[in-house]
């Protein structure tokens, strides 16, 4: 094979090329007494990666923006990247050793001085990418970043994480439900030079007779929504991930750990309800844009939409769980509002190429929702509210509104749960207690099938 890390060649003669930098010598020498020297090498911070099977991100952080240039070589697949204005240097070189044997699409990573100010990242591929490349201007702590987001080939349908899951568990109805969706009706997630996966579909099978089986006593739990064929299905958002932490309390916990934790618990609890499941909208420490959290549940056809995090303020002394629905006439508190501006910024500090992503999708973030779906919100809001208000001081004993973009689903009655405040030292050492994590999992289950029992009916009917 080909070595992919030596020099491009120029397409220039020799004699050309030589002519080229006499001219360049001279030049430079006639301007040097009058203008200072403007390129200075740029030194890498920080190197992180982030395997997800979603997708995987590479993020150089640095000190001065530079421009980098990408190419994608197949037999084998690899992505090729030159970054302008860097030299070789240990933590360049770190980034080899930081690729785990378990990433889903990085194989292997080599590290070159391409030219003298051009370093290239070769990165042997396990699979064929749809690459997105791009930088991002300082935020928060970060400074600016280059980051390579590995998408595959072809785009993951959220709607084969539920039909796996249920190989072993027949929900025919609602798998049904699901595979005779329109693809148009609810376009998965893609970025530029990425591939529409198939329509998923479920085979077919001669019909059986149902066998006659007593069910197993079970938790009280609310009954099946009205005018539907299968169980509910839940949609549960982890707030964060990845490159966006979140919020960090004072012993250095993340956020973005805490909801994940919460949010599997939920989960677990939910999937053994007779009549309920639930999907995340990440399972593991990645970036998940916000535009793409509402998508997913969109996709799935969810009847419920729960983003889950851990609120932050200036002062440690606040303290207190709140639930927030989507407003369409302004924040109903200055709270509210500092609240859904901060969760908002998710996007900025996760960092979200905002050119690559496909137009329709983004269309969600209209503010398309209904007053129905309003309406239901603040409902469901209200009744998780009061069993999180049993285990933990309540902040407003009411739900909240405001402009949350995560809650701009048109059609999917939609809450965002602070579960607490983890700048306050108190609070932070019950969000780390696995114990109270379940007890905020079994409020907000509570809130659900009281939900459900009391207001059968939503914005949206199977």
């Amino acid at each position: 094979m080909a070595d992919d890390t030596r020099p491009c060649p120029t397409g220039i003669s020799a004699n050309g090329l030589t002519r080229r930098r006499l001219v360049a010598s001279a030049t430079t020498l006639f301007l040097l007494p009058v203008i200072p020297r403007l390129a200075v090498a740029g030194t890498i911070l920080a190197v992180r990666t982030w395997p997800a099977d979603e997708y995987t991100r590479v993020t150089l952080e640095m000190d001065s923006e530079l421009k980098a240039e990408h190419f994608v070589l197949q037999g084998p697949d690899r992505l090729v990247v030159d970054i302008q204005g860097l030299s070789m240097s240990q933590a360049i070189s770190d980034l080899v050793s930081k690729i785990r044997p378990n990433d889903p699409y990085i194989n292997t990573v080599r590290v070159a001085q391409n030219r003298p100010d051009v370093i290239r990242l070769v990165l042997d591929l396990k699979q064929p990418i749809a690459p997105q490349v791009f930088t991002l201007k300082p935020i928060g702590e970060y400074k600016y970043r280059l980051v390579l987001d590995l998408y595959p080939l072809v785009a993951q349908d959220p709607l084969l994480a539920i039909m796996n899951a249920a190989d072993t568990d027949p929900l025919a109805e609602i798998l049904e439900n699901l595979a005779l969706n329109s693809p148009d009706d609810a376009p998965i997630p893609s970025v530029e030079g990425q591939k529409l996966p198939p329509v998923a579909k479920i085979p077919q099978t001669p019909p059986q007779p149902a066998p006659k089986v007593t069910p197993p006593s079970a938790p009280k739990s609310a009954p099946p929504l009205a005018g539907r064929q299968g169980p509910v299905l839940i949609a549960l958002d982890p707030g964060h991930g990845g490159e966006d932490p979140g919020a960090i309390g004072r012993a250095g916990t993340r956020e973005k750990d805490v909801v994940l934790s919460i949010a599997k618990r939920l989960k677990k609890l939910i999937d053994a309800q007779p009549n309920m499941r639930a999907y995340l909208t990440r399972d593991n420490d990645y970036f998940v844009p916000l535009h793409v959290r509402v998508q997913k549940a969109r996709r799935v056809k969810a009847d419920l939409f729960i983003s889950i995090h851990a609120d932050a303020w200036t002062k440690p002394s606040a303290r207190g769980s709140s639930v927030f629905a989507l407003s369409q006439t302004g924040a109903t508190s200055a709270a509210a509002r500092y609240m859904a501006q901060r969760e908002n910024e998710a996007d900025l500090i996760g960092g979200v190429n905002l050119g690559s992503h496909n137009k329709q999708v983004a269309q969600v973030l209209l503010d398309l929702s209904t007053s129905a779906q309003i309406n239901d919100s603040v409902r469901v809001g209200s009744q998780v509210l009061g069993e999180i208000g049993k285990i933990n001081r309540l902040h407003k004993n009411r739900v909240e509104q405001a402009g949350f973009a995560v809650l701009k689903a048109p059609d999917i009655p939609s809450i965002l749960v602070e579960t607490a405040f983890i700048s306050n030292p108190e609070e932070e050492r019950l969000l780390r207690s696995p114990a109270h994590q379940e007890r905020i999992a079994q409020a907000v289950l509570s809130g659900i099938n009281g939900y459900f029992s009391n207001n059968p009916a939503l914005a949206r009917k199977a």
